[in-house]
């Protein structure tokens, strides 16, 4: 009788000072933190972005007034980090219109699978990287 009865599998909670350090977070938790990480780093930057929209398209001089502010820094902040903040911008809204695809995709489909969340979250890491690094080249000059 007791080969009939197997042991069955004992869950417990995570210590956050032992287990957090060796804890592998699956691809699709990291797509779901960052998701949140990229609405929060748009809502906080919104001014900037409400100021670069609008400085861009005012008129010839403040354009001007906006490819300096790249080139030479805008007060005490120099360009390279004002590009850096435009970056993690550029990151930000990639990775978060991407995800949302993903969960629209998701939501229409009823592809719930662990094998479609892999794939996906996969996907949408590939691609909010590697099209912000291709943005990021031309926004640092590069092409």
């Amino acid at each position: 009788m007791p080969e009939l009865t197997s042991k069955r599998p004992e869950f417990r909670n995570i210590n956050a000072f032992k287990d957090l350090t060796t804890y592998r977070l699956p691809a699709a938790g990291w797509v779901s933190i960052l998701h949140r990480v990229s609405g929060l780093l748009m809502f906080l930057l919104l001014p900037l972005i409400v100021w670069l929209f609008d400085t861009s398209v005012s008129s010839e001089i403040s354009h001007e007034r906006f490819v300096s502010a790249f080139a030479g820094g805008l007060g005490f902040v120099p360009g390279w980090l004002l590009k850096l903040v435009v970056l993690a911008l550029m990151w930000a809204y990639l990775h978060h219109f991407i995800a949302g695809v993903r969960h629209l995709l998701m939501d229409a489909t009823h592809a719930v699978t662990k094998q479609f969340g892999k794939t996906s979250a996969m996907v949408t890491l590939v691609l909010s990287i590697g099209l912000t690094l291709v943005l990021g080249a031309k926004l640092f000059g590069l092409y």
